[in-house]
This record gives C-alpha cells, structure tokens and sequence, in this order.
C-alpha cells in the first residue's frame, strides 16, 4: 500500500488543480453542467397616468336655411400619369396658380385702457365719459377657387373671428367675401366672392395620390405674394397630430410657411390634391414637415357647408378614454383593446343606450376598436339615424348593447379676445 502511495504522489497536484478549475467553471458558467441561472426579478412595472379624456362639446342648435342652396358642381381631373417626369411644371403651376387667392382677414378690438385711469383719483379729472380705443387687428392666407360660382375654399383658423374678409385674385381684382360656412373640426371655411369670369381648379381623386408624387404648395408665405414651392408626398393618412378633431393629413416636405395656411396642394398636372393647413416646425419657419387635407374631403365639408350651412356628423355622446395595459388588467381583459368610457352625455344616444361610465366598449357594428381616433371618423361617417350594434364589457361581463347615433353638436364657436 505504501508503494500505490509513492506511485500516485506526482499526479496529486495536477488533479487537485483540475478539480479546483472545474468548480470554478461550474459556478461561473452553470449552463456548462444543464443547469440555468437563477433569473433576474424584472423592475417593478410603471404606471402611466391615464390620457385626457376627449372633451364632448354641449349641443348646439344649427340654425335652418329656409332655400338651400345647391350643391357646387366642381371640376373633376384627369388620373395623374406617373410614367414620365417633367423638366419643368410650369405648365403645371400655370393652370392652377390663378385659381389661389390671397385672404386679407381683419377684426376690431378693443383696446386696453391706460391702468392709471382704473384709479379713482385720475378718473376725477377725465370723468367716466373716456372712449374706448379701437385697433385693428390683421392676418393673411390664402385659398382656392373651386366652382364658378365663386366658392373659396380656405381654413377656418384663416377667417376665424373675422369682421371683413378680403379676397384678391392673381389678376389684381379685389373683392369682400362672403362666408358660407366654416368647419372647425376639420380647420375648412367656405367663401363665397362675386366675381365673373373666375378661374377654377381642377380636384384630382386624393386617394389616388402615392408617396413619392411631386407636389407643388401655391400660396402666400408672410404675405410677399403668391410663391410656388416643390417637394414630394412625403406620407398619407396622418393622424394623431392633435391639430384637428378629425385628421386624415397628406405630408409634404414642399415649403410651407405662415400665410401658406389654405393654399393649394397640386401635383404635376396643376390638379388639387389637398388644402395646405399645418406645419410642423421648431422654429416657426418651414422645416419640410407640412400637411394638407385631403382633396376628397374638403370637396365632402364643401357641398355639407354649402348645401346644410354645417356639416352633420355621427355621434354617440361619451366621453371615450384610451386603454392602457393597467388599466386593460383592471378591467379583467387580457389585451388593452377597446376604450373605456369615461362619461356619458345625459339624455345623449349612449345615455338612452344604457351605457354607463366605466363600460370598456370593445367593438362597435362588430368591427373591434383598435384605435379611437379611426373609430370617431367611422362614426362620423354614420348618418344620425342609423343603428349600431355595440359590444360592451360591464364588471366583467360581455354584453350587446343596440344604440341609434346622434348628430354631433357644433363646437362652441368664441371669437379669441
């Protein structure tokens, strides 16, 4: 036995040395012997506090026409042909460029009084008969001459609050303008001018227009005259820009600029694609992020606003608040789908409906919600009237709910002081 002893002693070092290496491996390294390490708790999730609520406008009676009017006959064009770029839009630029209008908007305010004349001791000498001050205050944009009977479009926030609105067309007439209607939930007014022989242009089909077409933007940047910019459509169908209730903007990066607001937006043929409305911009100036409404739906607010004097939309009177994915547990669903109701108008179509605050509405004429915003446009495009199937979930039950839409109430309309 001491002999197995001697034999063995030069090879005790090497293999205590391996064992040790090996636990060392082991440990730093377990998925070596199939084991998995132990997993990392993850953080504690955090709660984003729940979004604003959409505000719901009071009603308001829309005053009746007693004749109304008949609706604009409009110049349709000719689809846009894509297979050869021209050197020049010249020709383009031309046959629309007459048809956009400068808008020369102007309201009387009062002005602030001196503060020393609030004290009763300077007041005394002047007495209480001190005229008020009057000023008036300006601003420009642009617009589109549409059908010969001199509608104009242009937007609201251009004309809004105005006491005299001015119109001056590219061959130097001059004239005041009527307003129609205005629409402030899409930001669209309708003017009317009294002017023969008025240039028209030509509506092309909006939902035909693909990203990558020229685009060219006609208007009256700072009010240096009308100014032509080139660019491309830069994307269609934005949203969820907090501009408008209801957004459905083409993107441009062709210069857009303070008094371009309701120019027009043509392609390469000189056909209307879109109203200019908005930029987007850290400086104020162009930053080649602009947008447009669609052609197709300013020729809708159009013949509502000349034909109805308002535009009628589908409503369902609740105040909808967006799901989260706390909020989605809390309702017992297990994805956030859908939108929680917050509120509901009294003696609105939901409230006659039955619907009550804290229903988490899923679907509505069984198509699912999946995102609020495109569900208040489909409900607008529903006439007042009609019925819709709802699918609703109350303490954690699902339950078919049949409601009759409303028409929307007008937006409280305040003149900015």
């Amino acid at each position: 036995m001491p002999r197995l002893l001697r034999s063995l002693t030069p090879y005790l070092l090497p293999i205590t040395i391996g064992v040790l290496l090996a636990v060392v491996l082991l440990n730093t390294f377990p998925q070596l012997s199939g084991r998995q390490a132990a997993p990392t708790p993850p953080p504690p999730p955090t709660v984003q506090p729940p979004p604003a609520p959409l505000s719901v406008s009071p009603r308001v009676e829309a005053p009746q026409e007693s004749e109304p009017r008949p609706a604009p006959e409009l110049r349709q064009a000719a689809p846009l042909s894509r297979e050869q770029g021209p050197v020049s839009y010249s020709a383009a630029v031309e046959k629309a460029a007459p048809a956009v209008v400068n808008i020369y908007s102007s309201r009387v305010v009062e002005r602030d009084q001196h503060p020393l004349m609030s004290d009763p001791f300077f007041r005394q000498f002047f007495g209480d008969d001190v005229p008020a001050r009057q000023r008036m205050l300006s601003s420009l944009g642009s617009g589109v001459i549409v059908s010969e009977e001199g509608y104009v479009l242009t937007n609201h926030h251009v004309i809004g609050g105005a006491d005299q609105i001015q119109v001056a067309l590219r061959d130097g007439r001059e004239t005041l303008a009527e307003v129609v209607g205005t629409d402030p939930e899409s930001d669209l007014a309708v003017l009317r001018i009294d002017l023969d022989s008025l240039p028209v242009i030509e509506l092309a089909d909006s939902t035909e227009v693909a990203i990558g077409d020229v685009s060219l933007a006609i208007g009256n940047p700072f009010g240096v005259g009308q100014t032509v910019t080139m660019g491309i459509i830069s994307a269609t169908g934005r949203s969820h820009l907090g501009l408008n209730a209801y957004e459905d903007f083409i993107q441009t990066d062709a210069a857009i600029n303070p008094g371009n607001s309701g120019g027009a937006l043509i392609n390469a043929e000189g056909a209307l694609v879109g109203i200019n409305t908005a930029i987007f911009s850290r400086s104020g100036g162009s930053q080649g992020i602009g947008f447009a409404i669609p052609a197709n739906l300013a020729a809708n607010i159009l013949e509502e606003l000349v034909t109805r004097g308002r535009v009628i939309r589908g409503w369902l009177g609740v105040e909808a608040q967006e799901l989260n994915p706390e909020l989605a547990a809390s309702f017992g669903l297990q994805a956030p789908r859908g939108v929680v109701i917050a509120g509901v108008v009294a003696n609105g179509p939901a409230d006659r409906a039955g619907l009550k605050p804290g229903d988490v509405l899923l679907a509505i004429d069984n198509r699912p919600i999946l995102d609020a915003r495109v569900t208040m446009s489909d409900i607008a495009a529903v006439a007042p009237g009609e019925t819709l199937p709802l699918t609703v979930v109350r303490g954690g039950e699902t339950l078919q709910v049949t409601l009759e839409v409303g028409e929307r109430p007008a937006p409280e309309l305040r003149r900015p002081e």
